[in-house]
């Protein structure tokens, strides 16, 4: 016999998981369908805004303002600082705990509140149904009164520049870089094009945008 809801929501972003929750606190029966998974293999609600967008990006624009205030104005204050360095790996390692806080702070609001949460690839199908692919790749069809599609997006390849995560990358591979680039091209202007172009730049990065 197939799950049923009066709700399934396919995306646990930002608007999947709070409508989510929502309609879970109006009485309804709610699930919530997630594919993306943390480098342990584990379900990582919250979306590409607390994984690899919004939230990760902030924190290195934390961390890099901080490099970059120390490096070049505290000089105003009568503050020298002698061979001041910074630490990649614990930087992206801070970032990498805001994150887990933060989704594992989603899964706990579905818990209290309710919402089933189901791990694997949401398909919508006629008839008010979804189809469910696993982790495993088995396949399962829930039945839904009500449902909403918040799959949100991802980066497109595009001709000139192949994403290859090596010398051409994703916002996602820039969140990871292992060491300061000495030149670094960003390809739009947008909000996370901007955020990690300044993050690389404040520490030391040659950085280009285009737009």
């Amino acid at each position: 016999m197939s799950q049923k809801f009066d709700v399934v929501v396919i995306g646990a972003g930002p608007g999947g998981y709070v409508a989510a929750i929502k309609a879970a606190q109006l009485g309804l029966t709610t699930a919530c369908i997630e594919k993306y998974q943390d480098k342990e293999g584990k379900l990582a609600l919250g979306g590409t805004c607390l994984n690899v967008g919004c939230i990760p990006s902030k924190a290195l624009l934390d961390s890099s303002w901080k490099f970059y205030e120390a490096k070049n104005q505290f000089g105003v204050h009568g503050i020298s600082l002698n061979d001041l360095k910074m630490d990649i790996a614990a930087m992206i390692g801070r970032k990498a705990q805001i994150v887990k806080g933060l989704t594992g702070g989603v899964a706990s609001l579905f818990k209290a509140n309710g919402v089933t949460s189901l791990q694997g690839h949401g398909k919508l199908l006629a008839g008010k149904k979804v189809e469910l692919t696993k982790p495993d790749g088995t396949t399962e069809v829930i039945e839904a009164e009500n449902i909403i599609l918040a799959s949100g997006s991802r980066p497109i390849d595009i001709p000139p520049a192949p994403v290859n995560q090596v010398t051409i990358v994703d916002s996602t591979g820039a969140l990871e870089f292992p060491a300061v680039p000495e030149r670094l091209c960003v390809i739009g202007a947008g909000v996370i094009g901007l955020e990690l172009g300044s993050v690389w730049a404040r520490l030391g990065a040659k950085v280009t945008v285009l737009e």
